[in-house]
C-alpha cells in the first residue's frame, strides 16, 4: 500500500506565474532531491504536472496541481519508502516552495 503525502504550498503569483515558474525550474528538481536518484520524468497536462521520480530502487508517482492562490502537491510513497514519509513531508514544506522561485541558471 502506498503512503500519500499531501501539502498546500501559498503563493501570491497568480496560476500562470506559478506555473511558468514550476516549468522553468523542473529541470532542476534532480539536482535537488537528497540521496542518489536514478531519474526523474516529468509531463505537464494541463496544469497539473505530473513527476514519476525514481528513488532507491523505487517509483515515486508524484503530482504538482497549480491553482491561482496555492499549489497543491502529492507524492505517492511506494511500501518501502513509507518510512520516509514524515522526513519527506517535511522537506516539502521547507524546500516545495524553490519551484516557485524565479529561474536563477543563468
Amino acid at each position: 500500500m502506498t503512503q500519500p503525502i499531501e501539502l498546500d504550498l501559498p503563493h501570491q503569483l497568480g496560476k500562470d506565474e506559478a506555473r511558468r515558474r514550476i516549468a522553468d525550474n523542473v529541470g532542476s528538481l534532480k539536482d535537488q532531491m537528497p540521496g542518489q536518484v536514478a531519474d526523474v520524468a516529468h509531463e505537464w497536462r494541463g496544469d497539473t504536472l505530473h513527476l514519476t521520480i525514481g528513488a532507491l530502487g523505487q517509483e515515486v508517482l508524484a503530482s504538482v496541481d497549480v491553482r491561482e492562490a496555492d499549489v497543491h502537491l502529492k507524492v505517492e510513497l511506494p511500501p518501502m519508502l513509507a518510512f520516509f514519509a514524515g522526513p519527506i513531508a517535511e522537506a516539502l514544506k521547507r524546500k516545495g516552495s524553490d519551484l516557485l522561485l524565479e529561474d536563477r541558471r543563468d
